[in-house]
């Protein structure tokens, strides 16, 4: 018999419609010959399962079922394309926990740790994985400009802590700059992360489980042709990126040992995907992604891609993982 599968796409902030993408990828590619596939869409008004005709059905959600054609329709598992909250920083994955439904993403504190860019970092630096000098503002905080620059220097980078898709960053060159970029970046997170400059090659490493076992997929080195890799470059073609990436065999193997020991050392299930820049053969983390973005276009399937392995592959790898976890 078909498992029913639950893709839920959408959540609460500004990545909404980047994951309604991701979400309408995978329901294309899960293989209807194994998998019952339902498009669940989450957002702060209402959480529906959408239908083929796109008529909205109300999700109960103190069993995260649905009452449809005279039926209650309860789900297998559920694939979590949610990027941001609340798929990306614990809540579903606590959720699901709860109702013993078994999810795609990693479990609820990996998740809201790695949310979490000062925590993640914080975490794992004891572990022998460099970063960025970085200074913390929460909202109210005094700003001392001068204390910020002492730390980390110009040009810095100031971002919420709390966001994904370059949303609320911004590169700052000159002192008088900070405030607007700290009152940029409080739009999206009531706290802040402000981070030296690292002027090196910038890649994308993912890692999933696969068959089993961890797998490092093919690097992506990340060429972008305005300042920084904001929203434009991710999303509106002012990038390039190359997989497998231009660098060394030695950065290779350094950064592939680093990823996979960030995964292991947090004890990670499902994808993940990590940025670094190098700085001479070093590579220096910037953040970890665990609900990446999953669209044709997107830096894990490109890399999933390069290790033969198809988007029915890869989304059918993370279902069979979240049977397997459970069990």
């Amino acid at each position: 018999m078909k498992k029913r599968i639950a893709i839920i796409m959408g959540g609460y902030s500004s990545e909404f419609d980047i994951s309604i993408k991701s979400g309408n990828v995978v329901f294309k590619y899960l293989d209807p010959d194994k998998f019952e596939a339902f498009r669940v869409l989450i957002s702060k008004d209402k959480w529906v399962y959408v239908d083929s005709e796109e008529n909205e059905h109300p999700i109960n959600r103190d069993d995260f079922s649905v009452y449809i054609n005279s039926e209650v329709l309860k789900f297998d598992c559920v694939f979590n394309a949610i990027h941001g909250t609340p798929g990306e920083d614990g809540l579903m994955q606590a959720y699901f926990k709860l109702l013993g439904i078994p999810q795609t993403s990693c479990d609820y504190y990996q998740s809201a740790l790695t949310f979490n860019k000062r925590d993640l970092l914080s975490v794992l630096k004891p572990y022998g994985i460099p970063s960025a000098e970085s200074f913390y503002l929460n909202l109210g905080d005094e700003i001392n400009e001068d204390a910020i620059v002492a730390k980390v220097g110009l040009p810095c980078f100031v971002k919420a802590n709390k966001a994904g898709s370059s949303f609320g960053i911004s590169k700052v060159y000159d002192r008088k700059d900070l405030k607007t970029a700290i009152e940029n970046a409080y739009k999206e997170d009531d706290e802040i992360i402000i981070e030296a400059f690292l002027d090196g090659t910038e890649v994308s490493v993912g890692v999933i489980k696969y068959e089993g076992k961890t797998k490092v997929l093919p690097i992506t080195e990340i060429v972008t042709y305005n300042d920084f890799f904001d929203y434009e470059a991710k999303y509106e073609g002012k990038s390039t990126e190359i997989t497998p990436a231009r660098i060394s065999k030695v950065q290779e193997k350094k950064v592939v040992a680093m990823a996979q020991k960030a995964y292991d050392i947090l004890k990670m299930t499902g994808y993940s995907r990590s940025e670094f820049i190098f700085i001479g053969d070093e590579p220096y983390m910037l953040e970890m992604n665990t609900t990446p973005g999953l669209t044709e276009q997107s830096l894990l399937p490109q890399q999933a891609e390069e290790a033969g392995i198809s988007l029915s592959q890869l989304f059918e790898s993370a279902i069979i993982e979240a049977f397997a976890k459970k069990g």
